[in-house]
Parts: C-alpha cells; sequence; structure tokens
C-alpha cells in the first residue's frame, strides 16, 4: 500500500495513522485522547507515527468525543500589585504548570482575583460555565469568598498550598514548612541567638501560618518561652520586612527570621540605614532562595523551596486526576534545604555575637 499521502498534512487523519503504524483508528484514537488502557508498547508506537509525520489533532473533535475541553485555570486570588511585584516565586511556579500542561498538549487559562470582584461571579466564570476540565489554585487566602463555593463544586482541583480545612478533601503539592521553618530557627540557636524575632507573611495564607507554627516549635523545644512582642505581621513583601525590623531593632533582638526572603531583603535594606552590622549584632535569614538572596550583603542564609517543581508536580497531578490516573497520594510534600550563607553568622567565631 502506498502511504504518498501521508506527506500531505491536510489529508491525514487517525485511518492515516493507523495503517503507518499497522493498528486500527480506534486504537490510535484512544491514544491520541490519552486513554490510560493503551499499552505503553502500543502508545509509544503511535507516537512514533504521530511525531514522524507531524499529526496535529482536531482539538475541538476531541473535546466533543472525550467531552474534555484541554485546558486547565490557573486562579490566582491576590492583587495584580502583589504578583508583579513578587520577582520570582509566581512567574517560577507557573514556569513549571506551562512546562507539563504544554507538553501534554493542554491549554492554560490564568484568573487573578482582585478585591472588588464578586466572588460568585468569579465562581461562575471558572466553574459554571465549564471553560476548563480542572484547576489550580495558587495562594489561596483562608478568608477568600470562593473557598465555601469550591468546598462543594465537582471538579478535579489541585492546591499548591495546603487548602484551608474544608477543602482538605482536594489535592495539594507543597513542602512541609513548619518543619523547615523550625530547623532555621534551630540552627540560629545553635548559634547562640536568644531573642530571635520575627516578620511573619500574609496570616491568611497556608505557607505563612505553617511557618509561624515552625518559629514557635523551635522555641517551645528549646525552652524559651514565645514572645508575642517579637512576631510582626507583615505580607511577604520587602515593605513589610522594612518595616518589622526597624520595630524589632527597638525591642532588642539579635535575630530576624523573616517569612521569606523578599521580606529579609527588606529587613536588611533597614538594618543597614539604622547602622547595625549584619550578621555581628543581629542576624537575619529569609525564605525561598531567591537569586537575589546570593547576591545581597551580605548574602541571605535561607531555606531552598523547589518552586519550579511545586507548579510542575501539581500541573501534572492536576491532570493525572482530569485523565482518571491513580495516584498513591493526592497530598505531596516536597523536600526543602538549608542553605547557610554569611548572614546568620554562622562564620563568626563562637561567642562574637552581640
Amino acid at each position: 500500500m502506498s502511504h504518498k499521502f501521508l506527506n500531505d498534512k491536510r489529508a491525514l487523519s487517525l485511518e492515516d495513522i493507523g495503517a503507518r503504524a499497522g493498528i486500527s483508528r480506534s486504537t490510535v484514537s484512544r491514544v491520541v485522547n490519552n486513554d490510560p488502557k493503551v499499552s505503553s508498547a502500543t502508545r509509544a508506537k503511535v507516537l512514533q507515527v504521530i511525531e514522524e509525520i507531524g499529526y496535529t489533532p482536531n482539538l475541538a473533535a476531541r473535546a466533543l468525543v472525550t467531552k474534555r475541553t484541554q485546558v486547565i485555570g490557573v486562579l490566582i486570588p491576590q492583587r495584580l500589585s502583589t504578583i508583579f511585584n513578587e520577582p520570582y516565586y509566581f512567574p517560577a511556579l507557573l514556569h513549571g504548570i506551562a512546562s507539563v500542561v504544554n507538553a501534554r498538549d493542554y491549554s492554560t487559562m490564568l484568573w487573578v482575583e482582585e478585591d472588588k470582584d464578586d466572588p460568585r461571579r468569579l465562581y461562575e466564570r471558572i466553574i459554571m460555565n465549564r471553560l476548563i476540565d480542572g484547576l489550580v489554585i495558587v495562594s489561596l487566602s483562608h478568608k477568600s469568598a470562593i473557598i465555601e463555593k469550591l468546598a462543594h463544586v465537582d471538579l478535579s482541583i489541585v492546591f499548591t498550598e495546603r487548602p484551608p480545612r474544608e477543602l482538605e478533601r482536594h489535592a495539594y503539592v507543597s513542602i512541609d514548612n513548619a518543619d523547615a521553618f523550625r530547623q532555621l530557627v534551630q540552627h540560629l540557636l545553635r548559634l547562640g541567638r536568644k531573642r530571635i524575632g520575627t516578620v511573619t507573611g500574609d496570616m491568611t495564607n497556608s505557607d505563612a501560618i505553617e511557618r509561624l507554627a515552625g518559629y514557635r516549635s523551635a522555641l517551645d523545644g528549646t525552652g524559651i518561652p514565645y514572645d508575642p512582642s517579637l512576631v510582626i505581621d507583615g505580607d511577604f513583601s520587602r515593605q513589610s520586612g522594612y518595616h518589622a525590623a526597624h520595630t524589632l531593632v527597638t525591642r532588642g533582638v539579635d535575630a530576624i527570621v523573616a517569612a521569606n526572603d523578599q521580606a529579609a531583603l527588606g529587613v536588611l535594606d533597614a538594618l543597614s540605614e539604622l547602622g547595625r552590622c549584619v550578621p555581628d549584632e543581629i542576624a537575619v535569614t529569609g525564605f525561598d532562595d531567591l537569586p537575589a538572596a546570593a547576591h545581597s550583603s551580605p548574602a541571605l542564609t535561607t531555606v531552598r523551596q523547589p518552586v519550579l517543581e511545586r507548579g510542575a508536580r501539581a500541573a501534572q497531578l492536576l491532570l493525572d486526576l482530569i485523565e482518571g490516573v491513580e495516584h498513591n497520594t493526592r497530598h505531596v510534600l516536597l523536600p526543602t534545604e538549608l542553605v547557610v550563607r554569611m548572614s546568620c553568622g554562622a562564620h563568626l567565631p563562637s561567642g562574637t555575637a552581640r
């Protein structure tokens, strides 16, 4: 049989691919539509032919057959100013999501929830119109008005943080924030710091809540009383770290642990302005390991978390849920790493911190 027609992409069809691969049209259709019951050998054969001839499936036709749109949603219920002022976290997370979504021939719709948005209208746009097959939710506030709606929706959802209790049935990909922050504070305690203040993140956010819990756990484990006056509410911004440092200096701290690197950079700004030596007088730590952390003055001790992988794993988990792929766990915690640099004073001779 001649297959010259396969060189004409306008004439390509599932029958053409089946003829080339030596299998039926229905089996090709199952591969194209990501049917998990197709054997790996058959799938590989079909995908090889598809790659050779440059076949592109008709997504509209696929949607009619599979009842799926091949589109996932990404919801970031944060102000635009918050998203665009964060130079690393949100871009890296979205990059991770997009890398998986694109590789699996899905598309992405992005929503940002502003304070003025009516959550009912947002819910209708995202859920009720059935524009998407599933949803990744990034940085959800525990006070968001959309939580009650999401608690009862019949849609595959994956969070990139631990969700509020009402939504625990849904999947999530996160890190053990409490344990990572506890290790960070314990590191400072081992270096001889005794009066450790902290600037929190947005306390309606799971990551911020868990990191403060880790701070308290480290103090409790060493017998140091928890002092609420050394806990300053922040919002993960550089400005909040700057203002918190001005307050904490007046309260005699010898270390400041910030909920993220952005806030820690603000702490360094303030301490430099106040003429305080870091780390000799006051140690400073962050969280995330932004690229800027290694180049601050002094270089910032922090916790490295795999932000890009966090986004990629969330997208992978969501697409698997959409396509019926079983997972042993729907709650994933990725590893973190303590990165020790100059700002914590680990290089100082014992007892030199004032």
